[in-house]
């Protein structure tokens, strides 16, 4: 007789074996320098899940052996290798977890636990994901189902009264880069979401999968299924209620309610087929619930004025204030006076010249919003998990822009300004906990730019070259897209093909909005400008994330003249001129911190700073800056945080910022250069206990405004 027991077994050694080469090819191509398929093994192992949920357990046992592995690497060799992986393999253990629609064994889920915690004695950053996990791991071993559920209710915004985390996308793009073509195309790609989205349908599923999930082999899957296919909606939003609240208790009650938590589970299982009026088939055919989770509503345009990205918010948290009105009559939320968005009722600023002019930040707000702005940015650290522990009473914003460093730089300018009028009156910060993700994306031809123009020089893609540096994982997966979506401009005319071939952005969007929850802080500096024009001087202020290049008008011609031949030959050239005489002073970095030098006035006809954040230097942010001559040898090269540069000779210069041709300001005689502060950072205010606490608070607080860029292995800075 055929033991049936051993054909199961040979089955799940097979598959097994399938799904380690699957994760070995994963990491390999980490090391690959192709970048054209990266990210594809990723898409294909979910795809694989999606249409066999039973792999989800053998794929865990996979990942938790390769964990074991890593660790056992690390503590022989202490290689970054080992490290580098890990990252990958705990969050497609995350996304396993959160996506598998089968019942996962407590042991396993155990075994997992503490192989998690072994980890947690590995460096930042690596030990920050880990514990990320960690704590998602416990949550669904106790409350089975918890993370599918959470991360759905908020995705889809959808309503209940014991969940009330709400989650919107803004994929902001710049129209520098897209193309009408391209845009269309990707617009199309990302918002097939908002046409699978059905609220009913949606709570089907989170029932249906959160009792899947609990009651495992106990749960009758496929009349469970037909049950509620059954129901009226308002039955089906009751079960949803109900299973919304048997969760949220028993992560509240923590180990000790799961007996509870499961007993609740097998009542609504009854209930729903109890409730079932029509004849249901009595055998079962297993899960009946789709392992795919469903897409986020996403909101796609293009990034044409610079409040765009304030008014979108503004109009979320208007939004969602008054959801809280309507649903919650008597609660603190609807009694929320109207004057919190006094500002947002204000015509938006069209000037395009953002300042950020002298302010009186904490003149008038009140203690406990100083005090929220800084914990704001305490709570900015890496090694939360966002859907498990935000509080309820706020939302989160996803923002993901999409272009080169040009659409940094303008989300730079953005995100400085929201920062500064929160700092004057809070109006986002209490609702609305904002995410900052980013996909570069280039032109597929460089666009030609008059020979006079600034910034039309190439690489504009440095900072998602300093991110995939610092995350290898984004580097597979984000970065691998710029190649992908490129190709889209003008090869999709046809709409007709099958949708399938058109998921790929969508699901790697919704993967890193998913998973990518660790941030790299880029740093931001302020650039002081006194131009002068008609013999009138005005000072203009500025932010640039990456990149300011500055050149005098009158000597590009001889820029534009020299040959592009080997440093000798140049160095051997008739050119007598190398450019103008300008005023330097600046603090040295590398050697005295607190040194000054001044009086330094090079010939040059162009200085190029850009910035090196701590992330790449594993040292201190500082900027690097390149005083160019048409004589190579008389080149000089500095590394600074602060720099002031003067015109001699009634020459003026021209200044672009962020590679952005748009941002370019023209007769400027002075250029004025430092670390930029947060606005919310700023403590004026008379002595008292809460400004007494406010000094303590800010005393620890790093002062200089970042932008958090989330990656999915960040970086503590």
């Amino acid at each position: 007789m055929v033991d049936p027991t051993a054909d199961v077994a040979l089955s799940t050694v097979d598959c097994e074996s399938s799904l380690y080469n699957d994760i070995q090819a994963l990491l390999k191509e980490m090391n690959s320098q192709s970048a054209s398929q990266k990210g594809r093994l990723r898409w294909s192992l979910q795809k694989r899940l999606q249409s066999d949920p039973s792999g989800s357990v053998s794929l865990i046992r996979v990942l938790l052996k390769e964990l074991e592995k890593k660790l056992k690497m690390i503590s022989e060799t202490y290689k970054m290798q080992p490290y580098m992986h890990v990252i990958p393999v705990l969050h497609t253990l995350y996304y396993v977890v959160i996506q598998s629609g089968a019942m996962i064994p407590t042991s396993l889920y155990q075994t997992v636990y503490e192989c998690l915690m072994k980890m947690l004695i590995l460096p930042s950053p690596y030990s920050t994901v880990a514990l990320s996990t960690l704590r998602s791991i416990k949550m669904e071993m106790i409350t089975p189902g918890s993370l599918y559920q959470r991360r759905v209710t908020a995705e889809q915004s959808l309503k209940n009264e014991h969940f009330t985390l709400r989650e919107k996308v803004f994929v902001l793009a710049d129209p520098a880069v897209f193309s009408v073509q391209l845009e269309a195309t990707v617009r199309s790609d990302l918002e097939v979401s908002s046409y699978l989205r059905n609220t009913p349908t949606m709570e089907k599923n989170v029932v249906l999968r959160v009792l899947e999930t609990g009651l495992g082999t106990t749960c009758q899957s496929s009349r469970l299924a037909q049950a509620l296919e059954a129901l009226e909606d308002h039955m089906v939003e009751k079960c949803f209620q109900e299973v919304v609240l048997a969760v949220e208790q028993s992560i509240k009650h923590g180990a000790g309610g799961r007996a509870s938590y499961l007993n609740k589970l097998q009542d609504i299982h009854k209930d729903i087929l109890t409730a079932s009026k029509e004849d249901i088939a009595t055998v079962d055919h297993g899960s009946a619930c789709s392992a795919a989770m469903p897409f986020p509503e996403i909101n796609f345009l293009l990034w044409r004025h610079d409040e765009d990205l304030w008014n979108l918010l503004a109009d979320f948290a208007l939004k969602v204030r008054r959801d809280s009105v309507q649903s919650e009559d008597s609660g603190t939320e609807g009694h929320q006076k109207e004057s919190d968005f006094d500002d947002r009722e204000q015509p938006p600023d069209r000037n395009p010249v953002p300042a950020f002019s002298r302010r009186n930040a904490f003149k008038t707000m009140k203690s406990a919003d100083k005090l929220t702005l800084m914990k704001e940015k305490i709570e900015a650290f890496p090694g939360s998990s966002p859907v498990q522990e935000e509080d309820s009473r706020r939302q989160i914003a996803r923002v993901v822009v999409m272009g080169d460093d040009r659409v940094l730089g303008r989300l730079t300018r953005a995100y400085h300004s929201i920062r500064e009028r929160e700092s004057k009156h809070l109006i986002l910060i209490k609702k609305l906990n904002l995410q900052l993700y980013y996909i570069p994306v280039t032109d597929a031809e460089p666009s030609p730019s008059p020979p006079d123009s600034l910034c039309q020089g190439e690489g504009r893609l440095s900072l998602a070259s300093l991110l995939g540096r610092v995350d290898p994982w984004y580097n597979s997966n984000i970065n691998s897209l710029r190649a992908s979506i490129s190709k889209l401009d003008g090869m999709r005319s046809d709409h007709s093909k099958p949708l399938q071939q058109n998921l790929f952005l969508l699901d790697t969007l919704c993967y890193y909005l998913r998973c990518g929850t660790q941030p790299v802080n880029l740093p931001l500096y302020s650039v002081k400008m006194t131009q002068s024009s008609c013999g009138v001087s005005s000072v203009v202020q500025e932010v640039f994330v990456s990149h300011l290049e500055a050149d005098i008008p009158e000597f590009r011609h001889i820029k534009e003249k020299c040959p592009k031949e080997p440093a000798a030959r140049r160095q051997k050239a008739t050119v007598e001129v190398f450019g103008a005489v300008i005023s330097v002073s600046y603090t040295k970095i590398p050697l005295s911190k607190r040194e000054v030098v001044k009086g330094v006035a090079p010939m040059t006809y162009g200085v190029v700073i850009t910035s090196e954040p701590a992330a790449v230097t594993s040292g201190e942010d500082y900027l690097t800056v390149r005083f160019d001559s048409v004589n190579p040898g008389y080149n000089t090269v500095i590394q600074t945080q602060n720099i002031s540069v003067r015109t001699m000779e009634h020459r003026t210069l021209s200044v672009c910022l962020d590679k952005d041709s748009r941002r370019t300001y023209t007769d400027v005689q002075r250029i004025e250069i430092s670390p930029c502060l947060d606005p919310g950072c700023s403590i004026r205010t008379r002595f008292s206990v809460s400004s007494e606490r406010e000094r303590l608070l800010s005393k620890y607080l790093d002062k200089v405004l970042s932008l958090p860029i989330n990656t999915f292995t960040g970086v503590t800075l």
